[in-house]
Order: C-alpha cells, then structure tokens, then sequence
C-alpha cells in the first residue's frame, strides 16, 4: 500500500505541474517499469558480487533547499550515495517518478537497518534549474522524503553551473521545442541513477530496465561488506 501511494503522490505533483504536452506524454505511458513491481527473480545475496569503480564523481556548484551552496563532492565522501537527475514536472511515468519512486524504496528499506541508516544519502538533483528553485524542490521532497533519514533535493543557480555536472556524469538532457522554436516545458532524457562509494567513485549506473530498490539496496550492502 505505501508504495501505491508513494507513485500516486508522485504522478500527482508531475500532472499538477506539468504542461499539456507533459500530459499528453503521461497518458500515453501505458507498461509500467520493473522498479513499480517486486522482482520476479531472487537477487544475488550482498557480498557475492562485486561492483569495480566505473569513473569518479563529477563536481559542480549545486544548491539546497534553503538556498545554501554546495559543492556536489561536499555531499560525497561521508556516506555511501545514491544519486538520481529529475525534474518536477516530469510527466512520464518511467522517468522521475520512477526514479523517485525507487529513491523512497530505498530510504524505506534502509530505515528498518539500524546499521544502514545513518551511512547512505540520497540525492535527487534536478536538471531544471530555471522551474526546480530551491522553494520547489522543498516542497517537492516533503511528499517522499522521510524527516529522520537523509534525502537531499539539490538544484542548480543556473543551466550554466548545470553543465558541467551534467556532462561529467554522462548524463544527456535536451529540451523539447514545438516547430515554431517555443520550449514545451518538457525534456527528453535517458534515465540514469548513481551508486557512488566513499572514495567519490561511480560503482553502478541504473537504467530503467535495472532500476529497483531491491537491486539498489543489496548493491548497498555489498559496499558496505567491501569497506567493512
């Protein structure tokens, strides 16, 4: 039930802030990813695996929700950290929202380990920085975002300080424009979340097709066994 609930709040903010091009874009999303459901395989037990380092972190300005700078390294190092690119008005239901959905599985699972809780962040960073101000995104979190456990909503001052972050982790954004060269308020995106060490190295890249909290939080528990 709280999953359901999690992907209604979810579809619920996209839809109420979403253009009519975004809702047409929704409407037809019609097949659920993997990440909506339970796996229909048994995962791999933590420690049986291993993750090598594919690439370190990017770096870049990026912003709080209260307004406060940031470097994204500054919010690496500490913990263990799951980094995921959105945008608020995301309307197709396999992108943010899946993303996001997923990222509140996770902190779920996490938040029953006494021994897990404290030592991994959560980072939804937006790639919308002219909408997803720091306001936005703090209201935006407040749906998914458990008080006790550390989920940061980060965004950006400018498209330009965007850049460079976006491009060192390899992640693709265009804007969509109608023929008469006017923005559409949506974007095309391949989705992508993070598994980053404590060293700042890149250790798993999530697609669609692979993105589930299951997944992520046995992947997380394999870096912890590998740190001990």
């Amino acid at each position: 039930m709280r999953s359901v609930v999690v992907l209604i709040a979810s579809l619920v903010w996209g839809l109420s802030q979403a253009s009519d091009a975004s809702e047409h874009a929704h409407r037809q999303a019609t097949v659920l990813a993997p990440g909506y459901a339970d796996l229909e395989f048994t995962p791999p037990l933590p420690g049986s695996y291993s993750l090598p380092p594919l690439g370190a972190a990017a770096d870049g300005e990026v912003l709080d929700t209260l307004g406060a700078s940031h470097t994204v390294h500054d919010l690496l190092g500490d913990k263990i950290v799951v980094l995921s690119f959105i945008f608020t008005t995301c309307s197709d239901i396999n992108g943010c929202p899946l993303a996001t959905h997923v990222l509140r599985g996770v902190q779920d699972r996490l938040m029953e380990s006494s021994e897990l809780r404290d030592k991994v962040r959560l980072i939804s960073l937006s790639f919308d920085p002219d909408h997803d101000t720091p306001e936005v995104l703090a209201n935006y979190g407040r749906y998914f975002r458990n008080p006790k456990f550390d989920w940061q909503f980060m965004t950006c001052r400018s498209g330009d300080e965007l850049a460079p972050i976006l491009d060192g982790f390899g992640q693709s954004v265009i804007k969509d424009y109608d023929l008469q060269g006017n923005y559409l308020g949506t974007m095309s995106h391949v989705l992508r979340v993070y598994l980053i060490d404590r060293q700042k190295q890149i250790r798993n890249i999530y697609s669609v097709a692979y993105l589930h909290a299951d997944m992520l939080a046995n992947d997380i528990r394999t870096l912890m066994l590998e740190s001990g």
